[in-house]
């Protein structure tokens, strides 16, 4: 989502112990200060733009979300306690209800009252890869759905407690996994229990000199076990790669057993079944433990914004950084829609400036470029940094300098503060995302848009639909699409359903249905498209192997 209001606190608070529920990115009993405020000036434009109505939707209170009572057998509630204690088999109300979804739209919706959370009948805490295995051996015997749960950031349904054809559904929640095993400063490996958060993992590795660059929007929740089990892709992509790029070895759990997986750097005995299990979302085991290649912590950095006129200059300026290999660690490039509403929202005399700046200097469809190096000397940065614009000379983008980048960099994690404050609002807030060669970028860029906007149209309602480019390769890109427009009271679940299926329509042959969220449920209809009937065989029969009673992640990655 974009960052609108570059003042918003960011939460310290990392603690996966609790089990309070979750009203949204801040989680019930967190400092408030910590909440985003929509600015007054930014209703007025979304109400001038969209025709969004004055009104205040809040929060629903937890005793008026529906809690069915747990339905898990006796016989196996009794043999998990068996395993974890029963202190770590939690039944109440609020533990479950903490669990009962990811931080889709539609999750945040149900929180607050509108249509029902899926709430497992268990959350279950253990403290180590043995204690995961023996759960799933129980959960197996009984007949017992097991969703693995790390910082439960999905927005795709991937971590939503359904049961399928089970008596039984439990949250298996990997908070307590939460050490750094080992690190080997020779080869600049780490491993991680799946359960660390990135903030945590961050600190852990600066003790030693390190970092993993991985810096997804959802850095300040998610787990190095959830990164890996989507396929997570960081905002610094460009320097440091996608996680499953720094993925060099996984301990999985299943039902059939341990299984470990990375010996080497790089091996040719068969086909690389690391990358069977990163992205497997739960489908095929429970990631314990993630061997993580690591580098020298960065001392320097420098974030700047740039200028360009109209969205197939910006695109071509992005295109020539990846083609000849010098893209800023963060590379990042926002169309005129996205600009535009960057600008409104923000408000202030210094955006009221830059807007009068570029139209001095004649642009007409302004695009906002991010570009971010990172580095561990000021030398090192600076050839980085000139070899990025002097290929960028010949397209001549405007300078808004470092603050323009720095803005954005402090304001990086905003985005899900300011979707709660806007469905405060009553405000359709929600994101997509998708990937392309570049031949088909523009079109897909066109197609998507154009879904969105008209199932999203309606008397009284203007949607707004924005798109960036978040992560560059030589061959194409992923594109971004954030989405508002004052929610249908008569059915908001199924404004948004219909608006993501007809996006997913659109995206058809032009690029894939996901780059980064995963497949989780919303995908699911989509994935035999991608990689075919066969394909779709392929992964049932991992799973029929691995897994056998069908009890990992139910409903989630296969159709």
């Amino acid at each position: 989502m974009v960052a609108i209001c570059h003042t918003i606190l960011v939460s310290k608070n990392n603690d996966h112990l609790d089990h309070l529920m979750r009203r949204g990115w801040t989680r019930a009993g967190e400092d408030q200060a910590d909440t985003a405020i929509l600015p007054a000036h930014a209703t007025r434009w979304l109400a001038a733009r969209t025709g969004l109505p004055f009104r205040s939707t809040p929060v629903a209170p937890e005793s008026a979300l529906v809690v069915p009572e747990s339905a898990l057998p006796p016989a196996a509630y009794d043999a998990l306690c068996a395993v974890l204690g029963q202190q770590h088999v939690h039944t109440g109300r609020a533990e479950r209800l903490g669990r009962a979804g990811g931080l889709s739209y539609l999750d945040l919706l149900r929180h607050r009252g509108i249509g029902a959370p899926p709430v497992p009948d268990a959350v279950l805490t253990p403290a180590d890869h043995d204690a995961v295995q023996r759960v799933l051996e129980v959960c197996a015997t009984h007949g017992v759905g097991v969703v693995p749960f790390g910082g439960g950031t999905s927005v795709v349904g991937g971590v939503a407690a359904l049961r399928g054809d089970k008596a039984a559904v439990v949250v298996l929640d990997l908070c307590r996994l939460n050490e750094l095993v080992s690190v080997d400063p020779i080869s600049r490996l780490a491993v991680f229990q799946a359960g660390v958060v990135a903030p945590a993992a961050e600190r852990l590795l600066a003790e030693h000199g390190m970092t993993l660059g991985h810096v997804p929007q959802s850095f300040e929740r998610a787990t190095i076990g959830g990164f890996a089990a989507t396929r997570s892709s960081g905002q610094a992509s460009a320097g440091y790669g996608r996680f499953d790029d720094m993925v060099e070895g996984v301990r999985v759990a299943t039902p059939r057993g341990e299984w470990r997986l990375g010996v080497a750097p790089a091996s040719a005995a068969g086909p690389d079944l690391r990358q069977l299990v990163v992205g497997s979302e739960g489908a095929f085991g429970v990631i314990t433990e993630v061997t993580v290649r690591v580098r020298e912590a960065p001392t320097v950095r420098r974030y700047e914004g740039f200028v360009l006129d109209g969205w197939d200059a910006g695109v071509l300026a992005v295109r020539e950084l990846a083609q000849r290999r010098v893209l800023a660690d963060v590379t990042r490039l926002s169309d005129p829609h996205e600009t535009d509403m960057a600008f409104s929202l923000s408000g202030g005399r210094k955006t009221a400036l830059v807007r009068k700046y570029l139209r001095l200097r004649g642009v007409l469809e302004p695009c906002l470029m991010i570009l971010g190096w990172e580095a561990t000397s000021a030398e090192e940065l600076a050839l980085r940094r000139r070899t990025t614009l002097r290929a960028l000379r010949g397209l001549r983008p405007l300078s808004l300098g470092r603050p323009a980048g720095e803005s954005w960099r402090h304001g990086r994690f905003a985005g899900p503060r300011q979707r709660d404050a806007l469905l405060d609002k009553g405000v359709c807030v929600e994101t997509l995302e998708t990937a392309a060669y570049w031949k088909n970028l523009g079109e897909l860029r066109t197609a998507v848009r154009g879904a969105l906007v008209g199932s999203l149209s309606a008397p009284g309602r203007t949607p707004i639909v924005a798109c960036h480019i978040s992560h560059a390769y030589e061959t194409g890109a992923s594109l971004y699409f954030t989405v508002l427009v004052p929610r249908a009271d008569d059915d908001p679940e199924g404004q948004w359903r219909q608006a993501k299926a007809a996006a997913c329509e659109a995206i058809g042959p032009l690029g894939t249905v996901t780059h980064h969220h995963a497949v989780g449920v919303d995908h699911v209809p989509y994935l035999p498209r991608e990689i075919g009937q066969l394909g779709v065989d392929v992964l049932a029969s991992v799973k029929r192997t691995l897994d056998p009673a069908g009890v990992l992640n139910p409903g989630k990655l296969l159709p």
